[in-house]
């Protein structure tokens, strides 16, 4: 019999990390891209509204800029984002109108969920795009972000994006095999099934 613990997802956010996006030499992996965006027109083919938040901004605007491997200083790590959001997003754009999609571009900043008129405004924004049948495409505003305000991570981002609009599913796919008993870097075993969310604790 099947599972009935979960009705079906009306209603997703899908993250992918930067780790997953960057090609060997550290540019935008494009046909990952484009497998991506296939997986993501199959879920509108079946009826589902999808919000994708990803990353890789930095990644995309390595090559454009002629370097050769991600800056560590603020100024020209924001300056590579400033272009590579452009090009992260128009891959997108263009993987998605082969499906027959529209993509939207959604840049935000910390303030834009802590603050209630532009928390209001952000998700109006999110659920005009989807009422009109675009897929929004997610990402930090990188080129103003700062250390002492920034969301931190994607997965931060991506949660609370979900919890803005209300999501049945929140996915995030990472290079990380699974769910692991500890630290996957010291060979800790994969969890392949979690039926009481109290056995776990901080490590996972």
């Amino acid at each position: 019999m099947a599972d009935r613990r979960y009705d079906p997802a009306r209603r997703v956010v899908v993250k992918v990390g930067s780790s997953t996006l960057t090609a060997e030499d550290g540019g935008l992996d494009r046909q990952w891209v484009d497998d991506l965006c296939t997986q993501l027109a199959a879920l509108r083919a079946d009826g589902v509204e999808v919000v994708l938040v990803s990353s890789g901004a930095v990644a995309a605007g390595l090559r454009p800029l002629g370097l050769t491997q991600r800056p560590t200083d603020l100024g020209r790590l924001q300056a590579a984002a400033s272009v590579g959001q452009g090009e992260l997003v128009h891959a997108y754009a263009a993987a998605l109108r082969r499906h027959g999609l529209v993509a939207g571009q959604v840049l935000l900043v910390p303030d834009d969920l802590v603050t209630r008129d532009r928390y209001l405004n952000a998700r109006t924004t999110f659920s005009e795009l989807l009422a009109m049948g675009a897929l929004p495409i997610v990402n930090e505003n990188d080129t103003v972000a700062t250390e002492e305000l920034r969301f931190g991570d994607n997965d931060r981002l991506a949660a609370l994006v979900a919890s803005m609009l209300g999501v049945d599913l929140l996915m995030l796919l990472s290079d990380v095999e699974g769910l692991h008993d500890g630290q996957p870097s010291a060979g800790a075993p994969v969890i392949n099934e979690v039926h009481d969310l109290s056995t776990l604790d901080d490590r996972h």
